[in-house]
Parts: C-alpha cells; sequence; structure tokens
C-alpha cells in the first residue's frame, strides 16, 4: 500500500505526490512517519509552493548533483593521496625501463637512496602537493655531505619524473601508469643548478700513454683483457652499448656489430653500425672460455664455448658484463702502468678511453664527421637526421685500422691522415 499526499496545482488539477510505501506491506513508512512527512508538505504548500511536484523534483536533482559532486570530490582525493612523490618517481622508472634506457636502473637506485629512503614522509606525500622549497630538501642534505655531482643527477631525475608526469596528461602514447597519476604541477622546475657538480673530464691519454696501455691488455690472459681490447679496438664504445650486444647483432659477412643508442630523449633507439677489424674479431672471440680439459681429457686450448647469445660477456654469453668489471679491469691495468711510470700526465679510467681515442683520431687527421659517426655523438641535427644517408662504414673502418696502427707501433711518430684528394694532388 502506497502513501499520497494530495494538493492542487497552480492550474487546478489534483496531483497525488507519492510518499513512500506502507511499513505493513514492506516499505520504510509508518503511518506516523507518511503523516509526518504529510505535514511538511502542507506547510511548505501554505508557504507558497504551489507546484509542489517540480520543486521538489527540481531539489532532487540539485541534491543529486551535490552527492555527483562530492563523489567525484572524494574521489579526486583518494587519485591525489595515491599519486604521491614515490609513485610518480617509481612511473618514470617504469616508463624508463618500457623505453629500454640503460640508464633506468641506476635511476631507480639513486631515487631509492637518496628519496625514499633518506626522505620517507616526502616520498609518501602526493606529488602535486609538494613545492621546490620540499624538493630542495632532498639536493641540501647531498649537497651538505659534498656529493655534488649525485644532487646534480638527482635534481636531473626529479626534474625529468615532473615534466614526464604533467606531459603524460595530454600525451596518448605515455605510459598508463603516469597517465593514471594526472600530475598537474612541476615544483622540480623552479630547482636552480648544482655549482660545481659540472666537472667535467679532460683526461685523454698521450699517444706513449696508449700505446703502453695496448702493450699491457694485449699481454694479458684473455679473460682479464680481452674486453679492454675489444673496447678500444671498436672506437671506446658505450659499455652499457657493448653490454647489450647479441649474436644477432653481429654480421660476419660484413664483419659489424649492431649497438642500440638510446642515449637522450629518443623513443627509439639509433642503430650504429660498428665495424670490427679482424683484431678486434679476435678479442671479441677471445671474451670467451676456453674449457680446461677435452672430452678425451687433453688439453683442448683451440676450442671456445658459448653458454649465451651476448657478445660483450664474462659469462661465456649468459649476460652482457656488468659496467663495473670493465672499470675494475681497466683500473688493475691503470694502476700497473702507474706504477712502471707509464703515466706522466696522471691516473685514468675506462670512461677516459672514448675520450682518447676521438682525440687521437682528431690528431690522426680523420674528419670529426667520421670520428662522431664512429662512436655515435652529435648526430642530433637536422642534416644528420633528415638529409645524411651515407653510412660511413668505410671510413670507420678506416679509422679502425689507423688506430690500431697507431698503438701497436712501437714508434712514436703520428703519421696523419690524408684525403685521397689530398694524396693525389701531392
Amino acid at each position: 500500500m502506497l502513501f499520497y499526499f494530495r494538493y492542487t496545482r497552480p492550474d487546478g488539477s489534483r496531483d497525488p505526490y507519492p510518499l513512500g510505501e506502507w511499513k505493513g506491506s514492506g516499505g520504510p513508512l509508518s503511518l506516523a512517519d507518511a503523516r509526518a512527512q504529510a505535514h511538511r508538505l502542507s506547510n511548505r504548500y501554505r508557504a507558497g509552493d504551489r507546484d509542489l511536484r517540480a520543486v521538489l523534483d527540481a531539489e532532487e536533482r540539485e541534491a543529486r548533483r551535490e552527492r555527483e559532486a562530492a563523489d567525484r570530490a572524494e574521489q579526486s582525493k583518494q587519485e591525489r593521496q595515491q599519486a604521491t612523490l614515490g609513485a610518480l618517481l617509481n612511473a618514470y622508472c617504469d616508463a624508463l625501463e618500457a623505453r629500454g634506457k640503460a640508464s633506468a636502473k641506476a635511476v631507480r637506485a639513486a631515487l631509492h637512496r637518496h628519496v625514499e629512503e633518506a626522505w620517507p614522509v616526502l616520498w609518501s606525500t602526493p606529488a602535486d602537493d609538494l613545492t621546490a622549497d620540499d624538493l630542495m630538501s632532498v639536493l641540501t642534505r647531498l649537497t651538505d655531505d659534498d656529493k655534488l655531482r649525485e644532487a646534480a643527477k638527482v635534481r636531473s631525475y626529479l626534474q625529468s619524473a615532473y615534466s614526464a608526469g604533467v606531459r603524460a596528461r595530454t600525451t596518448a602514447s605515455a605510459t598508463p601508469a603516469l597517465r593514471a597519476l594526472r600530475i598537474k604541477t612541476n615544483p622540480a622546475r623552479d630547482l636552480g643548478t648544482i655549482e660545481g657538480a659540472a666537472n667535467v673530464r679532460h683526461r685523454a691519454l698521450s699517444t706513449s700513454e696508449l700505446r703502453a696501455y695496448w702493450k699491457r691488455i694485449s699481454a694479458l690472459p684473455d679473460h682479464d683483457a680481452a674486453c679492454l681490447r675489444f673496447h678500444l679496438l671498436t672506437g671506446g664504445q658505450r659499455i652499457d652499448q657493448l653490454a647489450r650486444a647479441t649474436l644477432a647483432d653481429y654480421d660476419t659477412d660484413q664483419s659489424t656489430v649492431t649497438l642500440r643508442d638510446t642515449k637522450g630523449r629518443r623513443t627509439t633507439p639509433r642503430l650504429h653500425v660498428v665495424p670490427l677489424i679482424p683484431e678486434a674479431v679476435e678479442a671479441m672471440h677471445a671474451m670467451l672460455p676456453t674449457p680446461a680439459e677435452g672430452d678425451d681429457g687433453n688439453a683442448d686450448e683451440g676450442r671456445r664455448y658459448r653458454l649465451g647469445d651476448f657478445l660483450f660477456t664474462t659469462t661465456a654469453g649468459k649476460a652482457g658484463m656488468v659496467a663495473s668489471t670493465a672499470y675494475l679491469r681497466c683500473r688493475a691495468v691503470m694502476e700497473a702502468m702507474q706504477a712502471a711510470g707509464e703515466l706522466p700526465a696522471g691516473v685514468f679510467s675506462i670512461t677516459d678511453i672514448r675520450r682518447t681515442v676521438e682525440t687521437r683520431l682528431a690528431e690522426l687527421g680523420v674528419h670529426s664527421d667520421v670520428r662522431a659517426q664512429l662512436q655515435s655523438h652529435g648526430l642530433g641535427g637536422v642534416q644528420a637526421r633528415h638529409y645524411d644517408r651515407h653510412d660511413y662504414l668505410q671510413e670507420k673502418r678506416d679509422a679502425l685500422e689507423a688506430l690500431f696502427r697507431l698503438v701497436s707501433s712501437k714508434g712514436a711518430d703520428v703519421v696523419p691522415l690524408r684525403r685521397k684528394s689530398e694524396r693525389g694532388a701531392a
């Protein structure tokens, strides 16, 4: 049974307005409840709300809008609480990994150490609620400890993460995790540079130092120095890129290896083809171990075995070489050279080999375009990206052969390369 309140509309018609079902037939209203509702409606009718149904429907619509707005506000609040600085930084690192960025692991480790562990409250605070002053706390702790370079890196990671989060809101190709955070502000944008952090290294081995380095890595056992020989004879390529190369990237017919350059803001890696001179091929194979004994119990030093596809390796190809391994092996050679008085210009690391190759090739007269192609740097301009389709393969091979002649020569003279046109005019 239903209860109704009947009233007369402004046009004179009678309108039975439903109050609800009687409690005795399963509804929520008792007779007293229905009388109370009817009394309130009667008072409103006498007060001037003559078209009660229209007034009450309008009030219900408004109440519904208010409830929906409150629900949206609560949902937004919950999303905001979930869109913490930690969620942003994790999503940014996940995006780096999805793009195949070699730096993703190091970025995640630095943010975990210097933000999550050092500042857990900031880590769990909504990213949009933080200010530049809040983020400065992270950096000042590092600068106070005189870790300027690390502070500069963390500043860059924070700025990149916030920028990626803001862009993700309107970028269809952004990762869903970043887009779901709906980051609106970028307080990291106002973080100033870290003065004193950009201490650019200038160390390049002289010709005599480079020859001494080559002599030592040529004399060491393959398991200690084959990777160093391969690194040098491929032109000082980036360690992380060498570590990702597999058998699928090795062209035996052309004697080349294709690396994937993910440096910078590239969304897809740049294919970087490096020619392999015979001595580099020998060093590549020498990184594979030889069994101590053959199947018949006799030494079988000529045979090498492979357990995986990686080329730059210490695990028979099961995995690419960890950068720290190459660093430590180069350091051992450097320390031996230092003890023997072969480093008049001071110590160096494996990162200086790349600079050394470029410097010595420039001294040999190798054109800057060829050096850039060999080491895959400075190729982001319009000309390089859209117009220069020459592969420079022969020029790069010539440069690497000139480098090998330089390091393997006993003399100290440097004979500059000259272009064919220059030789013909002589």
